[in-house]
């Protein structure tokens, strides 16, 4: 089964939260909210979705639902060929949760993002892929220093502890002897990379996967990727918030 995650961010606050869970079993699309809609209704006064209003149904189609598919370039557009490379897809990648996964489904008109569950690689370890977060929030030269990164290039973790919005944050910087930092790892990551670090911080490594220089926008600029070990009975996205609110759906992610 294939399972990516609904983050909302408060446009007041700023802050992301879990809301939602999108899953497919190779059949039926299903879709359900998870507590932490519950946590951001009563934090933010988030409300439901228009297009899921029900925060205890559980949605099924057997077709992509339309809040996700539109999230998505048709592959007739002429600058589909341009978005896939900037996600380091091959050009024939077609699977909506292949391209949604990577690519977020960012647009500038709301507040969602979308965001997988993270995978064992070939040697089963921890491995996701994400891009790098707050980039308009840097000066322009740690901005310059992102266009100028290597494919392969080391990036390390700083512990933003006194951070007003969030006390969990984890800044990305460029090793020495000259550090820059480069962004902000993801809200939904956290949780889990701190667990990691906990566990073996030297075998968390985060590199650059590629750079995308304009036309690609701001948040497709740093795309980079994340490798653990994967401790043993670790489950990702353990947390409540990422628990489904319907009853009788599947929880477990894999240990």
């Amino acid at each position: 089964m294939k399972i990516l995650f609904l983050a909302w961010q408060d446009p007041q606050s700023r802050a992301w939260f879990p809301v939602g869970r999108l899953s497919y079993d190779g059949r039926i699309y299903q879709f359900v909210y998870t507590r932490g809609a519950l946590v951001a209704e009563q934090k933010t006064g988030f409300h439901p979705l228009q297009t899921f209003p029900g925060l205890e149904e559980i949605y099924e189609s057997d077709a992509l639902f339309p809040l996700f598919s539109n999230r998505l370039l048709g592959r007739t557009r002429p600058d589909y060929g341009e978005f896939v490379a900037w996600l380091n897809l091959p050009q024939n990648e077609d699977d909506p949760l292949v391209l949604l996964a990577r690519s977020g489904g960012r647009r500038v008109t709301d507040e969602l993002e979308v965001f997988p569950c993270p995978e064992r690689d070939e040697s089963g370890d921890y491995h996701i892929h994400f891009f790098a977060h707050g980039l308009r929030h840097l000066p322009s030269a740690s901005v310059e220093r992102i266009n100028n990164l290597q494919s392969g290039e080391r990036l390390l973790l700083l512990h933003d502890y006194q951070n007003p919005r969030d006390r969990l944050a984890l800044v990305l910087r460029t090793g020495d002897p000259d550090p820059f930092l480069v962004g902000y790892c993801p809200r939904y990551l956290l949780n889990d990379t701190l667990e990691l670090v906990r566990e073996d911080p030297d075998r968390v490594q985060i590199a650059v996967e590629r750079v995308n220089l304009p036309p690609a926008p701001l948040q497709l600029r740093l795309l980079c990727s994340m490798t653990a070990r994967w401790p043993k009975g670790f489950v990702p996205y353990s947390g409540d918030d990422y628990r489904p609110i319907a009853a009788g759906v599947e929880v477990a992610l894999g240990a």
